[in-house]
């Protein structure tokens, strides 16, 4: 299993288009995804305050940032 990290913070709303871009296409995989409030840590909010909504893997590191849509995606996990 590979672990999407979803960086996000409460109330935000590019936060929720990401997660239905990328619901979607983990279903069924070998994809488990969880979110991270960044609010709870200064690192995080200091890291990513002002690029959120971002997608981390745990197999390799790399991010996507928003904004991207389907396809981006889709590449991303690929």
């Amino acid at each position: 299993m590979t672990t999407l990290y979803l960086y996000s913070t409460l109330g935000c709303h590019l936060c929720e288009h990401a997660l239905e871009v990328i619901n979607p296409l983990i279903g069924g995989t070998q994809y488990v995804l969880k979110e991270v409030d960044i609010s709870e840590s200064d690192d995080l909010v200091e890291r990513y305050g002002i690029r959120i909504p971002v997608v981390r893997r745990s197999d390799n590191s790399k991010e996507l940032g928003w904004p991207f849509d389907t396809k981006q995606a889709q590449h991303f996990l690929s």
